[in-house]
């Protein structure tokens, strides 16, 4: 069985809207193909209490946890404190990555200084291992399966990258999809139950689209996408098959790919 994953987004500024998370679509994507299949999202505040239980209830649950956001510099940024009291450990100064930290530093044009802020980027849950990565010196860590990241999208990709080889994932999640124009959710539905029945390993959803003018002058059409998803090809080949009979036999003209391919 494929291990799964959680990822908690943090941040205040997510849930008052004032920032667009751009993190979740990418990791959903590369744990997806590495076989780690994101089982829950939850977008929850800078609030210690909310931090520490939520780390706590789904590292129990799931294989692997992803956070993101909260381990810069400022007083808000606290991910990082909350995770070593998720664990019961102290929150210490890591010293081989201060001194990292402090020569990157030291080499800029003008020097920058290694001042209490930045030192609370170098202070790591006790027992963490760092992800190190090429964007910044400053690192995410690991505690056993909660797996710590900056909420900066290229910064948190960086170390996506530098931790994946670290992780033991499944097989491969591997979907299709099949669109059609003027079909609509009400007149498969039936159908669609059936063959999502007759395929229970499956994850098979429908998604309407719509779509206007290239001018943006009036209504163009919709229709509906339909996506098998799992880890056997067969499987998801033959169910898109049949969802493709399905579409036909209404008289539509279904298409392979996303809408707008």
């Amino acid at each position: 069985m494929n291990p799964t994953a959680c990822l908690l987004i943090i941040g205040n500024e997510v849930l008052s809207g004032r920032t667009r998370d751009a993190n979740l679509q990418f990791l959903a994507t590369r744990l997806g193909e590495m076989g780690i299949p994101l089982r829950e999202v939850r977008v929850i505040p800078d609030v210690v209490e909310t931090i520490v239980g939520t780390v706590n209830e789904v590292r129990k649950k799931f294989d692997h946890v992803f956070t993101t956001g909260g381990i810069g510099p400022t007083h808000d940024d606290i991910t990082s404190e909350c995770v070593a009291q998720a664990f019961g450990v102290p929150w210490v100064v890591h010293e081989e990555t201060r001194a990292l930290m402090a020569a990157d530093y030291a080499r800029r044009d003008p020097p920058v200084e290694m001042n209490a802020a930045r030192l609370r980027m170098a202070t790591l849950p006790l027992g963490a291992v760092p992800i190190r990565c090429a964007m910044t010196t400053a690192p995410g860590f690991s505690m056993e399966n909660v797996h710590v990241m900056a909420g900066v999208p290229r910064i948190m990709q960086s170390m996506f990258d530098a931790l994946a080889p670290s992780l033991q994932g499944g097989v491969p999640v591997v979907s299709r999809a099949v669109h059609a124009i003027g079909v609509f959710e009400g007149n498969i539905a039936e159908g669609l139950a059936a063959i999502q029945q007759r395929y229970p390993a499956l994850d098979i959803g429908s998604y309407p689209f719509y779509r206007q003018h290239s001018s943006g002058a009036g209504f163009l059409g919709g229709g509906v996408a339909l996506v098998s998803k799992g880890v056997s090809l067969s499987d998801v080949e033959a169910a898109t098959a049949e969802i493709t009979a399905l579409l036909v036999g209404m008289g539509a003209s279904p298409v392979q790919g996303e809408p707008g391919a």
